[in-house]
């Protein structure tokens, strides 16, 4: 990903690792095209920082396609998509009334994710050079045990991930995977999960895609859950983070 050049469309992006990365990616010379659901937010953004901006919601079809079709008229040059939106939702599994949070846990960060590429993929194939950034997670190798579906979801992207770059093998489009750790971001509402600072991690994936050498933008306090089973302690890492619930 060309991080000084692309046309980069980002949504999700109106906090946290989403706008962190925004930021960067502008001040390294791309121009940046956020999408969020609060319109008020994405016109302060916009007057803050001089992003493109989108209303959009990845949990509804119609908002997908009309997101997109915005962003395509106003950006016709647009060669980079960051599938950055998500929802963590704490779930009691012995409890049936867990259903609707995992519901919309699966449309928002696997639908959505799903219905992002759809509708952005046949424009990116038609750039001399291209990218899409799904965005997954450390859980999505080892899950956490509170947050279940969340966990599932990221790891169904990291499965779709791996698939959409083999069948786009030869093609303008390279398909790249940000899995964070914990970050201190307001993920569920401001819960501190004793993550990485979030400048720190932002500037630790910059670095990575400006390497350009990598298909996962792993940091290193990510590295031990992705790399899990190969090392022998997934269920260790398992019973740790459940330990970090109580």
């Amino acid at each position: 990903m060309d991080t000084t050049n692309s046309t980069v469309f980002i949504p999700g992006a109106t906090s946290g690792i989403g706008l962190a990365l925004a930021q960067r990616l502008q001040a390294d010379g791309s121009t940046v095209v956020i999408g969020g659901r609060r319109q008020e937010l994405l016109d302060s953004l916009a007057a803050e920082h001089g992003f493109g901006t989108v209303q959009i919601d990845v949990a509804d079809a119609s908002s997908i396609e009309a997101a997109a079709a915005a962003v395509l008229a106003d950006h016709p040059s647009l060669n980079a998509l960051v599938t950055m939106s998500g929802i963590m939702r704490n779930e009691d599994l012995r409890s049936p009334d867990h259903i609707g949070d995992a519901l919309e846990t699966i449309q928002t960060n696997l639908v959505g994710t799903i219905r992002l590429i759809d509708a952005f993929l046949p424009h990116l194939l038609e750039q001399p050079t291209a990218t899409v950034m799904t965005v997954s997670s450390g859980l999505a190798f080892v899950p956490l045990t509170a947050t279940p579906t969340y966990s599932a979801t990221k790891a169904a992207v990291h499965s779709y991930t791996q698939t959409l770059r083999q069948q786009l093998v030869g093609s303008s489009v390279e398909v790249l995977e940000l899995a964070p750790p914990a970050v201190r971001t307001d993920l569920m509402g401001g819960a501190d999960f004793g993550g990485m600072p979030l400048d720190e991690f932002a500037d630790e994936v910059m670095a990575i895609l400006r390497a350009g050498d990598a298909t996962e933008v792993l940091v290193q306090n990510v590295q031990p859950l992705r790399f899990a089973e190969r090392n022998g302690n997934h269920q260790q890492i398992l019973e740790m983070l459940a330990s970090r619930e109580h």
